[in-house]
């Protein structure tokens, strides 16, 4: 399994990889910059959270190590890995549907709550990475 060792870095396709699901003490770390935003990340074995500019972008329950994460107007779309199957919620618009696709399959369209958050279950125990796609 693939993990982020430096809690979050920059790919060479201008994505951002974060969080290690391996971990068994709370990890963080802080001002990070990519493309002009500040990221923080908190990660260890039951817990993943990612912001931007200090607001919510992703959780998860237990953790996940989180690959090639890119967001855009219209989708976000990452590759995540665990141990055990995950809980993940996202920051998106508030009282927005969207359309969630897990390995290129859509499991149907979801609506944001008021505060813009988006939760799915994700099976990860023995798939290795699943590619999610949540588009607008």
């Amino acid at each position: 399994m693939a993990v982020v060792e430096e809690l979050l870095r920059t790919e060479a396709d201008g994505t951002i990889s974060f969080g290690n699901h391996e971990l068994k003490e709370k990890a963080k770390l802080e001002d990070f910059e990519h493309c002009g935003d500040l990221y923080k990340v908190k990660t260890y074995k039951t817990m993943t959270k990612l912001e931007k500019n200090g607001l919510f972008v992703y959780e998860s329950v237990p953790g996940t190590s989180v690959l090639h994460f890119d967001e855009t107007a219209q989708e976000i779309s990452f590759s995540v890995e665990g141990s055990t199957d995950a809980q993940v919620t996202v920051g998106l618009n508030e009282d927005t549907e969207y359309e969630v696709f897990v390995d290129d399959a859509s499991i149907g369209k979801m609506k944001t709550n008021l505060s813009g958050k988006l939760n799915l279950s994700v099976e990860l125990a023995g798939e290795g990475a699943v590619n999610v796609r949540i588009t607008k």
